[in-house]
């Protein structure tokens, strides 16, 4: 059974679902018909950081320039230029066995390319969801919507992965950020 959350909504992980060692975590989006004409390139990337929320190398941001973490902890299944089509638009596998130890969490989010050029944002964006499935069995165990929320943001933080006293937790989050890719690099200490 898929566990739907909501917004700031917390739910474990590896404690419910004790098999649990590899999830696929599969975003999904589709673009408004009145979106201006440009095509819409939104790329997922995931953001390993510590204690502090930071990333302590650049390798701990895994995008579409970097698709494998070098611990093989998270793995970015490739861009996809356009969202056409049913299902996910990009994939992330998080093995949780080879994630480092000196990470706390991990950040999921997605930017949309060349935003500002291209005069695109969030609010032209809808059926936003994230969705965590078990890699061995292919179970889809939980989902979250994003909902409406944006209008001018053009970076959204969708949801966190955590470690909690040795077990690892899901955080949906749904939290938009002007200034895409490079603003949200800076919030996880990396230079841009």
């Amino acid at each position: 059974m898929v566990v739907q959350l909501s917004k700031g909504q917390r739910v474990d992980l590896t404690k419910t679902n004790p098999g649990l060692t590899k999830a696929v975590i599969g975003l999904g989006w589709d673009i408004n018909k009145y979106h201006g004409g440009d095509d819409f390139d939104l790329d997922a990337s995931a953001f390993l950081v510590n204690g502090q929320g930071k990333c302590e190398h650049d390798q701990d941001f895994v995008f579409y320039n970097n698709l494998e973490h070098p611990s093989g902890g998270v793995v970015h299944t490739g861009d996809n230029r356009t969202g056409e089509g049913e299902g996910d638009d990009e994939q992330l596998v998080v093995d949780f066995g080879k994630v480092p130890s000196h990470v706390d969490k991990i950040g999921i989010a997605v930017t949309i390319h060349d935003a500002d050029a291209r005069s695109q944002n969030f609010g032209q964006v809808s059926n936003a969801f994230v969705r965590l499935v078990d890699e061995s069995s292919n179970e889809e165990l939980l989902r979250f919507d994003l909902g409406e929320d944006f209008s001018i943001e053009t970076a959204v933080v969708i949801c966190e992965l955590y470690r909690n006293q040795g077990e690892w937790k899901f955080n949906a989050i749904g939290s938009g950020f002007s200034g895409g890719l490079a603003s949200l690099c800076r919030n996880y200490g990396l230079e841009v």
